[in-house]
């Protein structure tokens, strides 16, 4: 294929996943993993298991495996303030 048959050179990559229609799925789980990863990072600093983890934040362990989960990205805001809560931290959300 020729760079002149191809409709996507020269855009952004935020400009080809919106024409695919799938930039809000996708971008919704890039920011739950980079959480989960951040996540996951201070408990291994803080040396905290799953079960400690999920003492912490109140809830179950099946809630938690939920949380941790890189696949799932139907988590509640309030899930995540607990967690971040959990290690000591707090959640930011901002629109730009």
């Amino acid at each position: 294929m020729a760079h002149d048959d191809n409709p996507h050179i020269g855009e952004s990559f935020d400009s080809f996943l919106r024409d695919e229609g799938i930039y809000e799925a996708v971008t919704a789980v890039a920011i739950k993993r980079a959480l989960v990863l951040d996540i996951e990072h201070e408990m291994k600093v803080q040396q905290l298991s799953k079960s400690e983890m999920a003492r912490r934040m109140k809830t179950s362990a099946t809630q938690l495996a939920r949380l941790l989960d890189p696949d799932n990205d139907r988590i509640q805001l309030d899930t995540l303030i607990k967690a971040a809560s959990a290690v000591g931290k707090t959640l930011s959300v901002n629109l730009s």
